[in-house]
């Protein structure tokens, strides 16, 4: 799929230059731009320690729980810097985080770990109902299992339970972070349908994280491709899928044996990728 030219949407978010340092001398990104429109999904890809948790971190600045901090650039939400803004200010802008590992109360039934998700909403009971009937049109099977304990879900449902919490909060912009983790690729699928289908339908704006790199391409409309903390490449989803490189470093595709980026110094037709 490919990205809708930038001109016809208007730019929602903006991560300009930033550097992440934990524990104040830790560098874990080092100079990381990218952009997302509104109504796109955008897709942070790489591997484990890329920086892609990291990055989604520092826009819903929950970094400071892990002692890290976004010490040089600037990110905007329209044009308005966040830098400074605490998570729940960023709620109430419409950006939400969908953490990795499938975050849920484990005491708690679905319906009611839904419910916290709408624990900001002004709009009134009623309107959180219908919110509510819309995340079961979405994700029927959490209907079915509307009553049970969360710890006694399976992993696919808690992860769509994490969703559908998230769009309780009637959000503009979700950070979703690693939603194929530890799903059998049947589930991964439907997980990603139903992504396309509230990006397409409610026009929810996604940015995720996501390692299981043909998955996302398939889905997204733009993707920026990290290592060790830097953008490496970029483009329309539907170029990096069937760029030469992008299909045998990350999709497995045309080499005999599978190497980190840092190999690609040793081949010539490649330096323009580390230009």
């Amino acid at each position: 799929m490919s990205a809708v030219p930038s001109a016809k949407r208007r730019e929602l978010l903006n991560v300009n230059g930033i550097e992440v340092i934990y524990n104040h001398v830790i560098l874990v990104l080092k100079g990381v731009s990218l952009r997302v429109d509104e109504g796109s999904i955008v897709a942070l890809l790489g591997a484990n320690g890329a920086g892609k948790t990291t990055t989604l971190r520092a826009v819903s600045n929950l970094l400071h729980a892990e002692r890290g901090a976004v010490t040089k650039g600037s990110i905007a939400l329209r044009g308005e810097r966040i830098e400074n803004l605490t998570p729940a200010e960023l709620v109430d802008r419409g950006v939400i985080q969908v953490m990795e590992g499938r975050h849920c109360f484990a005491h708690l039934t679905i319906e009611d770990n839904l419910m916290t998700g709408a624990y900001t909403r002004k709009d009134g009971k009623a309107a959180v109902e219908q919110t509510l009937e819309k995340v079961y049109n979405y994700f029927p099977r959490l209907k079915t299992r509307r009553t049970s304990q969360a710890a006694y879900t399976s992993g696919g449902e808690q992860q769509m339970c994490a969703i559908g919490r998230a769009l309780m909060a009637n959000p503009k912009m979700v950070l979703l972070d690693e939603p194929s983790m530890g799903l059998a690729p049947q589930i991964v699928e439907e997980v990603f349908e139903i992504v396309k289908d509230l990006n397409t339908k409610e026009g929810v704006t996604f940015l995720l994280a996501e390692q299981n790199t043909n998955m996302a391409l398939r889905y997204a409309d733009f993707g920026y491709i990290l290592e060790s903390g830097r953008v490496v490449m970029d483009g329309a989803a539907a170029d990096l899928a069937s760029n030469e490189d992008v299909k045998e470093f990350y999709l497995g595709v045309g080499g005999a044996e599978r190497k980190s980026f840092r190999d690609v110094k040793s081949y010539k037709r490649r330096k323009r990728w580390l230009a």
